[in-house]
């Protein structure tokens, strides 16, 4: 388990690194993990003080820090 979430978690780095700032839901979409797989990437990426997360409106977002 603790591989397949920090996969799940360099898929989203390599993501936002590419791409930039973007909302939870463009990041499943786009990446093609589950949305629990993200979650949790998430949580890895925040641990480890990786991830800016923002409210802006109602849509959170997430960036590289």
């Amino acid at each position: 388990m603790v591989d397949t979430i920090g996969e799940a978690a360099g898929a989203v780095w390599q993501f936002l690194n590419a791409n930039g700032e973007a909302s939870v839901n463009k990041i499943t979409t786009e990446t093609g993990l589950g949305k629990n797989e993200v979650q949790r990437a998430i949580g890895w990426l925040a641990k480890e003080d990786k991830l800016n997360i923002e409210m802006k409106g109602r849509v959170e977002t997430l960036s590289l820090k």
